[in-house]
């Protein structure tokens, strides 16, 4: 019995049990990235806009990714157990201040650390919250999200901001900390700098490739590298170990794996510690990027990463390629990508006409209709203008994130319990 119900809720969480479920082969996979990389190098010749796939571009893309890829992360473990967390963009303000006041005195890895901790701590309250009291998810995550405000500031115009304090004396004040020390990185030796000669011919493809791959192995920071490995340990520890498969069981029939013995509270509060300690660690990285914590230094990060987890179906691999889709949109913005933005109108503007085109083909008339009215107000757009204004470029990302959202809405799926109230015992 026990190992009937074990199997059929690992076919029905890896989807072997839906009816016409398609895997994706690694050839396919590679096809569609060369393609990808194809229609890219042949948008940067026609509309000539270097910056889009310049090193500094991808590196500045790795950046904005790994934060919102780790908030991303952090919801899922949570999620994956049963328990909506939105709680996230307060976590991660946890994680910045704790890293913020750590920082400056141990140094970044001292900082990172702090922020794990500051960011599990508000996972803890969450989890009282919602698993002991029955607390609604949403409405504990809009708690901790304003009282981590709450608390920052105070804390920060506390220690920070405090007359005469040494933090003062160090450069502090009531809105930031004083600066802590580089946190190290690491280039590829021999390799950046051949990826940077060839990026500089402009071939067509070659430089194209060049100038990506140099973005991601040209100064990257350890950190990033800690990021990568934690997305690869979450795939493997949810999907691949006993442990995983009955903590996602509590997300799917919370009822059914107590039945079987397992302890839904204990896996719902580790899911969730995990989860604000992710966070926590996204918000320590902003501050380590910029060397100190600053007031309002989340930006919404938070919200994007848990866009990030739904548009990525409650995958690993998800959240890191929408993570990767929204790190460079934001990379845009910080670089002022304005005739970056005006070529990627072009893009969408014929991606939209393949998408009606497929529509069309499947019998949805009217939205492939609109598809085609929109694709071709992309392009009288991108016709009559040569840059795009600023203030388009700053909401660039949150204007993807509703597009992404809007487009796979309609091949999610999450967890089945997930957001339900749970009571130990409920089933029998």
């Amino acid at each position: 019995m026990s190992t009937t119900f074990t199997d059929a809720v690992s076919n029905a969480l890896s989807g072997k049990n839906k009816p016409g479920a398609r895997k994706l082969s690694t050839p396919v996979v590679l096809l569609v990235i060369a393609g990808a990389l194809i229609l890219v190098s042949a948008l940067r010749e026609i509309t000539s806009a270097g910056d889009l796939t310049s090193s500094g571009q991808f590196s500045g893309a790795l950046a904005a990714a790994v934060p919102i890829g780790l908030a991303g992360l952090g919801g899922l473990w949570a999620e994956r157990a049963g328990v909506v967390n939105i709680g996230l963009e307060g976590m991660m303000m946890l994680g910045t201040f704790c890293a913020g006041w750590m920082g400056w005195q141990h140094g970044p890895w001292a900082a990172a650390l702090a922020g794990v901790i500051g960011g599990a701590l508000g996972g803890l309250v969450h989890a009282v919250a919602t698993v002991t009291f029955g607390v609604d998810h949403i409405i504990s995550g809009v708690a901790i999200n304003i009282l981590a405000l709450g608390v920052t500031q105070y804390l920060a115009k506390l220690t920070f901001g405090a007359e005469g304090s040494a933090a003062q004396k160090a450069g502090g004040n009531d809105k930031q900390s004083p600066v802590m020390d580089n946190m190290p990185n690491f280039s590829i030796p021999g390799l950046s700098d051949w990826l940077n000669s060839v990026e500089k011919h402009h071939w067509f493809f070659v430089s194209d490739l060049a100038g990506m791959v140099d973005g991601l192995v040209t100064d990257v920071s350890w950190l990033t590298i800690v990021a990568v490995a934690l997305f690869a340990g979450t795939f493997y520890v949810l999907w691949r170990t006993a442990f995983g498969l009955r903590l996602r069981s509590c997300g799917e029939s919370p009822v059914a794996a107590e039945s079987l013995g397992v302890n839904v509270y204990t896996y719902k509060y580790a899911a969730v510690v995990v989860s604000g300690a992710l966070a926590g660690l996204g918000g320590a990285f902003l501050a380590i990027g910029t060397h100190m914590y600053s007031d309002g230094q989340t930006g919404g990060r938070g919200y994007i990463g848990l866009a990030t987890m739904i548009s990525g179906n409650w995958r690993p691999g998800g959240v890191a390629m929408s993570a990767g889709l929204f790190g460079f949109m934001d990379s845009l913005q910080l670089r002022g990508g304005g005739a970056t933005v005006h070529a990627l109108l072009l893009l969408l503007a014929v991606l939209l006409v393949g998408f009606a085109a497929w529509r069309l083909r499947t019998g949805k008339r009217q939205v492939a209709i609109v598809a085609g009215v929109l694709a071709v107000a992309l392009i009288v757009w991108y016709a009559l203008t040569k840059t795009v204004p600023l203030e388009f470029v700053d909401a660039t990302p949150y204007v993807v994130t509703l597009l992404v959202l809007c487009v796979s809405a309609q091949r999610l799926r999450m967890p089945k319990a997930n957001g339900k109230p749970y009571r130990k015992g409920q089933g029998k």
